[in-house]
């Protein structure tokens, strides 16, 4: 199974959208020991271990420790970026995906998450691939009110030092609606859904050349529309991923770890083979017909709806919007596989659940 491991609560940035630098307190800190750890997961067989934060690079003797604890564990890493060369190059090269939280252009990324953090990004992930490093660098984005979907995606994807092996992108729509945008229904409909339309139709474009860009939410939609291969909730969070708190409290989803719906375990008194689809998402979910393609999109938001019943439908259209702009071009996309410009096998990603939710 997959677990989301929680290494502090405590983070060196304090982005816009996010307030993660706030956490203070002993409790931000893990409170079980490696022992109790390894008890729970000597009992799974097949062991995956995303380290997480807050932010994870800020406990890298911690990170070293796990690291050695489960050798025969796969580790991915999701982070800010700005401590990535303090980490050891043998404990970097066992990350088979690493994440980098940046969120476009320059101005873009500084502008949620304070000035200078883009080019301390960038150096940072130019110095793992001069390490040598080759397992999946993903740009990871937080996309908001100021981010213009088209331009933020084209500019990480045709980043030439560094390159990413992929893009991938969150949409800022858990928390409070009124607070974090101005107008999203006309930021949907006049920046965010022709923004989608235009990627996708470049993205189609550069397969006639041969080449299929590592566009995240594209990818594993595109193998869905041509294969019929239906998906659950694509981040897998209470079927076969959950985060592991500071507490030792298990979650169904490492961004809710004060709501008690979310707790579905303890690390001290639970068995892995007890969370396996412990919990689904609720309706209008199943019944969309667009279900077994977006799987359900966020297990938090289903449960939990910030934004209420109209605030939740507007966010799926988001969803349904990106799916149909992506099956109108199945033909072509299926009529290059036949002719072996593409394969179909190049759809198919990730390799292993690396934190990427998929739809955003």
């Amino acid at each position: 199974m997959n677990y989301h491991l929680i290494l502090t609560r405590r983070c060196n940035l304090n982005c816009s959208y996010c307030h993660g630098g706030e956490a203070v307190g002993p409790e931000s800190e893990i409170q079980y020991s490696l022992d109790e750890l390894a008890s729970f997961l000597n009992k799974d067989s097949n062991v995956q271990l995303m380290l997480y934060g807050g932010e994870p690079t800020l406990r890298i003797p911690l990170l070293r420790r796990l690291m050695d604890r489960f050798p025969n564990a796969r580790f991915m890493l999701q982070t800010n970026g700005l401590l990535l060369n303090r980490i050891p190059l043998k404990y970097l090269s066992r990350f088979h995906s690493i994440l980098v939280s940046i969120d476009g252009r320059e101005h873009i990324t500084d502008g949620y998450r304070s000035k200078g953090v883009y080019q301390k990004v960038l150096e940072n992930v130019r110095w793992i691939k001069r390490t040598g490093y080759n397992g999946d660098i993903v740009a990871r984005m937080a996309v908001s009110q100021e981010s213009d979907i088209y331009s933020e995606v084209n500019h990480l994807i045709n980043l030439k030092n560094p390159t990413f092996d992929h893009v991938h992108w969150q949409l800022n729509v858990v928390w409070d609606a009124e607070n974090n945008w101005i107008d999203f229904d006309r930021w949907v409909e006049d920046s965010y859904n022709p923004g989608i339309s235009r990627l996708v139709a470049d993205w189609v474009t550069k397969m006639r050349e041969g080449k299929i860009e590592g566009i995240v939410p594209f990818k594993p939609l595109v193998y869905t529309l041509l294969t019929g291969d239906s998906s659950v909730l694509r981040c897998g969070s209470g079927i076969d991923t959950f985060a592991i708190h500071a507490n030792g409290n298990i979650g169904v989803c490492p961004i809710s770890p004060d709501w008690d719906f979310s707790i579905v375990g303890n690390i001290r008194e639970t068995k892995p083979s007890e969370l396996k689809e412990v919990m689904h998402v609720d309706e209008p979910c199943p019944s969309c017909n667009e279900y077994g393609i977006c799987g359900g999109r966020c297990l938090f938001a289903n449960k939990e709806r910030l934004w209420g019943e109209e605030g939740f439908r507007k966010v799926c259209s988001t969803v349904k919007y990106l799916i149909s702009v992506l099956r109108d071009q199945i033909p072509t996309i299926r009529s290059l596989i036949e002719k072996g410009c593409i394969s179909l096998e190049e759809f198919r990603y990730p390799e292993y659940n690396n934190g990427c939710e998929i739809i955003p």
